[in-house]
């Protein structure tokens, strides 16, 4: 009998259907639109006399309409007004949490000059108190809340927030949050596993923060939704959309230290870690906590690797009971996540992270790749298979279709980061060509050389430097006419705009042609460097400015300053021979004349200025550490008289950790700076 509503939609859209297929391959169609209008009718009325309110006969002649108007049929007029319709329901069901999401999909059905006038029909029938100057007009109980609730969802899903200014929507997230306040009433006696009643009107009032930080750039706005979503989080400990909107926000603004408890307490199951890792693999490496980074992604990897071993195990055992169908599912389910994107990268930028924190510092360079198994002739990522598997919608949003996530933004979104993922993989790839490269000397035209592989060797690197250059112009292209275009609770934007905007991108690139630009590579990372300089927070009139982006660029320096160090000891491998080989010539004929070649003094030159740079940026990140600390926060929140003592209390929780975050990252950015300028020191010819 419960299911009775679901049974009509599924009737009715069948009906609906063949409606307009006349040439069905079930045979002649036996009902017109007017029968099927007929149907919903009859339905409507048998469930008018029933106790029990059943939605599925009012939710199927809205659907009607719906499809009636797509195919341009002139029967919908039959069927009622839709603005009346979906008036009518919400009388009836909107005191129940799936009001909302009922109505949400026919909302496109009310004309745009009356979607004022239709929310205000709404709360002239919500029960409310009467308002005084003090106080807003407040639910008495928990239906009546769930009903004032509906309408606010809807008047932003309507579009009737974005219309409004800055000091409205301001106006808009007090209101709000006093509804959420006034709502925790009637949660007294939730269990810490339970949501607050009133939990989605601070979801709302941060949605609406976000619009205004995000429009404006004014950073007291995001300040102050961090505030609300940590104290919303100290009501309702289980609301996973309270942790994957910090998640988000500490990451946007550069703060990853707080993140891996917050995804950590998400309680993420199997396929989850692939669907959502990326919210949280995305930014660990790239803000400078190299030890979560390596935790995340090995916790990632993890996944990956134990699926491969249980599906396996659940073919054989479907072969044993005989279930013989469910075979090919679960060998299409390994496949999807043997094919993942997110696997493909995660595995990548660990292979990267790994020989930044340890190839040349604890290990040889050569070391460190034979560990890998990495070959620069072989790809083993699976490009014509790779499949998206991000839960792109994991956020919950009142925005509207326009602003809200588009298929569009999907597509862009997977372009962006399959041509990312392509750079990072040739990046690796040139990497670990650079140990097979070191060889005895031989003459150029010797037989020897090609035997031993050598030139084949070269013309790999040549090959995948060029194709390296090609991505990154793709990339380019991709970023030039779509980068921030993707909505806040969209798809996370790559590290490849960075990566391009940072300059590192092109030293990279130049430190790759070995010799024949060696000599530019000190001038490039002061290039790089002057992008690195500057605060990373600062008080600015009276409130806190953030900058995370020099965060990213520092280490992005990192690991191009970890690159030319490999392959300037790969140049020194082959020009200290060279040198003892002439020096050995000129003792034996006992000649003066013999000049030794500039190279040498050039590349001493070049080693030492690569010193000096080093150096400077570790005295940088000092400075920077010291600015962090002096900072007085606390000082900050105490003059903003516009806080209560809660208030003032999450602000100062949330700078705190954004603080803190900030110094993490600058320390181990710092300390490994300090293992490659020690690195360099070991470069003598």
């Amino acid at each position: 009998y419960l299911l009775l509503p679901y049974f009509i939609i599924i009737r009715v859209q069948d009906t609906f259907f063949h409606v307009f297929i006349p040439s069905s391959l079930e045979g002649e169609v036996h009902y017109s639109a007017e029968e099927a209008v007929k149907f919903i009718e009859d339905r409507i009325t048998e469930e008018s006399k029933s106790s029990r309110h059943l939605r599925g006969p009012h939710l199927a002649k809205l659907e009607l309409i719906r499809r009636l108007r797509r195919q341009g049929f002139n029967d919908e007029y039959k069927l009622g007004d839709p603005e009346e319709l979906m008036f009518q329901y919400f009388k009836k069901f909107g005191d129940k949490p799936c009001c909302f999401t009922d109505l949400k999909v026919f909302v496109d059905l009310l004309p745009a000059t009356q979607c004022t006038k239709f929310i205000n029909q709404l709360l002239g029938v919500v029960p409310l108190s009467t308002p005084t100057e003090d106080e807003l007009a407040l639910p008495a109980d928990v239906r009546a809340l769930q009903r004032h609730l509906c309408v606010v969802q809807l008047t932003r899903l309507l579009g009737l927030y974005h219309t409004m200014d800055k000091n409205q929507k301001l106006s808009v997230v007090r209101e709000l949050m006093l509804r959420y306040q006034h709502g925790l009433e009637f949660g007294k006696s939730c269990l810490k596993t339970e949501l607050q009643f009133s939990d989605y009107y601070c979801l709302l009032a941060v949605h609406v923060l976000i619009d205004v930080w995000r429009e404006t750039g004014d950073e007291t706005a995001v300040w102050q939704a961090l505030t609300l979503l940590e104290e919303g989080l100290t009501h309702s400990p289980s609301n996973a959309q309270f942790k994957l909107l910090l998640v988000r926000i500490y990451c946007v603004l550069g703060a990853f230290e707080p993140v891996v408890d917050l995804y950590s307490s998400l309680d993420a199951k199997h396929i989850q870690h692939d669907t959502i890792g990326y919210l949280l693999t995305r930014y660990a490496e790239s803000l400078g906590q190299y030890a979560a980074a390596s935790q995340s992604c090995n916790f990632a990897l993890r996944f990956f690797h134990s699926n491969q071993k249980d599906t396996s195990e659940y073919i054989i055992q479907a072969y044993k009971y005989g279930a013989f169908e469910k075979i090919p599912e679960f060998i299409a389910f390994r496949n999807r996540l043997n094919n993942s994107l997110h696997f493909a990268q995660v595995r990548t930028e660990r292979m990267l992270l790994d020989l930044l924190l340890e190839a040349n510092i604890s290990t040889s360079l050569a070391e460190s790749i034979k560990s890998m198994n990495l070959r620069p002739e072989e790809d083993d990522i699976p490009w014509e298979a790779l499949r998206d598997n991000r839960d792109l919608n994991v956020f919950f949003s009142w925005d509207p279709k326009d602003r809200d996530v588009s298929e569009e933004h999907k597509k862009l979104s997977l372009e962006e980061e399959t041509m990312w993922l392509r750079i990072r993989s040739l990046t690796l790839r040139l990497i670990s060509g650079l140990p097979s490269l070191n060889h005895p000397m031989e003459p150029r035209n010797s037989e020897k050389t090609t035997e031993n592989g050598v030139s084949s060797r070269i013309d790999i690197l040549r090959l995948l430097l060029q194709q390296l250059e090609v991505a990154m112009e793709t990339g380019k292209t991709l970023l030039s006419p779509l980068f921030f275009q993707y909505p806040f609770l969209g798809p996370v934007p790559t590290r490849m705009a960075g990566f391009f905007s940072s300059g590192c991108s092109q030293c990279q690139t130049s430190s790759f042609y070995l010799v024949s630009d060696i000599y530019e590579l000190d001038t490039s990372g002061l290039d790089v460097f002057s992008r690195c300089k500057g605060d990373l927070l600062e008080v600015k009139d009276g409130n806190l400015k953030t900058r995370p982006a020099l965060l990213e660029n520092l280490v992005f320096f990192v690991e191009t300053i970890s690159i030319i160090l490999w392959v300037s000891s790969y140049c020194e491998s082959v020009l200290r021979p060279y040198k003892l080989n002439l020096q050995k010539k000129k003792k034996k004929k006992k000649e003066t004349s013999i000049i030794m070649p500039p190279v040498f003094t050039s590349f001493q030159d070049y080693v030492t200025g690569l010193q000096t740079l080093i150096s400077n940026v570790v005295d940088h990140i000092k400075g920077l550490e010291t600015h962090l600390i002096a900072l007085k926060l606390e000082e900050l929140i105490l003059e903003d008289t516009s806080l209560s003592l809660e208030e003032r209390k999450f602000s100062k929780t949330v700078q705190g950790k954004v603080q803190s975050s900030y110094l993490h990252s600058l320390l181990e950015i710092g300390e490994l700076l300090k293992k490659r300028l020690e690195t360099t020191k070991k470069l003598k010819i």
